[in-house]
């Protein structure tokens, strides 16, 4: 069954371990596709209540966030462990919570479902969200995304334990406006994987997949045969279609920026600035290219001008994913 996922700020990637001469010599596919994106991190929290099953349970004090610890005796690490602990409980569930930081205990009744015992609850591994794949090399399957980081509810990068990439589609676009970034909206199967997530990372997110993407492979570009004007970014901002769309590179920030913000762009196109407003929450990601040449993927919006935002080098996701 096919869910609606909110899209996360942010983008994806990875790569064999070569030195950075040889990585600039590879051609890699500058995808620009959404994907689905599950990172997992070893934690089950709540997410939601269900409309007909989770009256009870949120009577009983049980809160959205509240991290699941153990239902009675039983430590909960993923979301099979659940369904395993509720099989034996009799009538009322005892469940530890972290909340917060602190660690409190909530009896939920459990309620009888065609699937055996229930919460009521919907509940989140990690993080789950839409993001824009940025290369995916033919050779190794190996893909990246979204060009920085995912990071967990606390502002810190998700440690994850294990994830998985899935196919998604654009379903509507909220357009950006100053002080307001508009945001992407779409649908992912979580029921067939297309890829597997190895690592999470400040310059993206990197995995492997079987898949893979279609597409012209274009070479790698080293920071400085970047230069400031016209270029393209790749993106898919309706269905699951990527078409490329124009910008201009303002400026060039040194490679060893710490924020890992080491292009600034502009939209020109005027079918995006028409669709999207600029650059929009879930286009992270997306492929930039210049020259022929793959040079780096969007990260970020400017909150007060969505025509704007920043990219990050395709030499410093490929040495991250090393």
């Amino acid at each position: 069954m096919k869910r609606l996922w909110n899209c996360l700020a942010a983008v994806l990637v990875v790569s064999a371990l070569l030195p950075v001469s040889a990585r600039a010599a590879e051609r890699l596919i500058p995808v620009g596709r959404v994907v689905g994106l599950q990172l997992r991190d070893g934690t089950v929290k709540v997410a939601a209540f269900d409309d007909v099953l989770g009256a009870d349970a949120k009577s009983a004090g049980l809160k959205i966030g509240d991290e699941l610890l153990k239902i009675g005796e039983t430590d909960i690490g993923c979301p099979e462990d659940v369904r395993r602990a509720l099989e034996n409980c009799d009538g009322d569930a005892e469940l530890t919570l972290r909340r917060g930081s602190r660690r409190c205990t909530v009896t939920v009744p459990t309620k009888q479902s065609s699937d055996g015992p229930r919460l009521g609850v919907y509940l989140r591994q990690g993080i789950a969200g839409i993001g824009t794949v940025t290369f995916y090399n033919p050779d190794t399957g190996e893909f990246g995304a979204l060009g920085h980081g995912v990071s967990d509810t606390g502002g810190s990068l998700l440690n994850m334990e294990s994830g998985n990439a899935y196919d998604a589609a654009v379903l509507s676009v909220k357009r950006g406006k100053s002080g307001e970034p508009g945001q992407l909206k779409g649908t992912a199967d979580p029921t067939s994987a297309i890829g597997t997530l190895l690592r999470n990372t400040p310059q993206g997110v990197f995995g492997v997949t079987k898949q893979g993407w279609k597409g012209e492979p274009l070479p790698t570009a080293l920071s400085e045969d970047i230069h400031m004007g016209k270029a393209v970014i790749r993106s898919t901002v309706e269905s699951d279609t990527p078409r490329d769309y124009s910008v201009e590179i303002l400026k060039i920030y040194p490679k060893d920026r710490a924020d890992g913000r080491n292009l600034l762009l502009k939209v020109t196109d005027p079918t995006l600035l028409e669709t999207t407003g600029g650059i929009v929450q879930g286009m992270s990601g997306s492929p930039i290219i210049q020259d022929g040449k793959l040079v780096g993927a969007v990260t970020h919006v400017l909150v007060n001008d969505p025509t704007a935002g920043y990219g990050i080098f395709i030499e410093n996701m490929l040495d991250a994913a090393a």
